[in-house]
């Protein structure tokens, strides 16, 4: 009996590792972006190469062109941004590797969740802050559940879902709870059901 609780107990450790989910681990890319640079150092808003964050399910991965407003001006001969001005030169896209992955059995909406009040932070964390981009949190089915169960602990004032550090003017939950009912946010019973995120 023992051993059957100790393995138990192992595995389910092992599966919510960062060893297992992957979170915490920095993901190498053809050309190592800095979010902390971007975002945290000049103070690009998350929308200005993610434009589709709130329009589509998908969050973009922006196309070259976007890299090259700036980086046609700037750093022109950086060995570091040369795979960027080929992917320009030869209109082919980068291929970036995705960091955050959902699988393909979950059904997921982007925009749902901004213009529902969820922050680019709240599953992303503080991207201002990485240099090289990591997922922050496991993806489980059990840390979408504790969201989806208690939206009022997270969902913010839609001004602020770009902001990195948010800092609620009051209590988060009392604020939630409004931006709850302002926001049309479904009741916690239909959020958990399995057909919201299994389709």
């Amino acid at each position: 009996m023992f051993i059957l609780a100790f393995l138990t107990w192992a595995f389910t450790v092992l599966d919510r590792s960062n060893y297992n989910t992957r979170a915490a681990q920095p993901r190498e890319q053809l050309v190592p972006f800095s979010h902390a640079h971007h975002v945290g150092g000049i103070g690009l808003d998350c929308r200005y190469c993610h434009t589709t964050v709130e329009t589509s399910s998908f969050a973009n991965i922006p196309p070259t062109k976007t890299c090259m407003n700036c980086h046609s001006q700037i750093w022109l001969t950086s060995p570091t941004l040369e795979p960027v001005r080929a992917s320009f030169r030869e209109n082919k896209s980068l291929d970036w590797i995705r960091v955050n992955d959902l699988p393909d059995f979950v059904y997921f909406n982007h925009s749902i969740h901004i213009n529902k009040g969820v922050g680019c932070e709240s599953c992303h964390g503080r991207v201002d802050k990485m240099p090289l981009t990591w997922q922050e949190n496991s993806l489980q089915m059990e840390w979408c559940l504790n969201c989806h169960r208690y939206p009022e602990k997270f969902v913010r004032p839609r001004e602020f879902i770009t902001t990195m550090g948010y800092q609620p003017a009051g209590d988060q939950e009392e604020i939630g709870r409004r931006l709850v009912k302002e926001y049309n946010i479904q009741d916690p019973r239909l959020l958990t059901s399995c057909s919201t995120c299994h389709r």
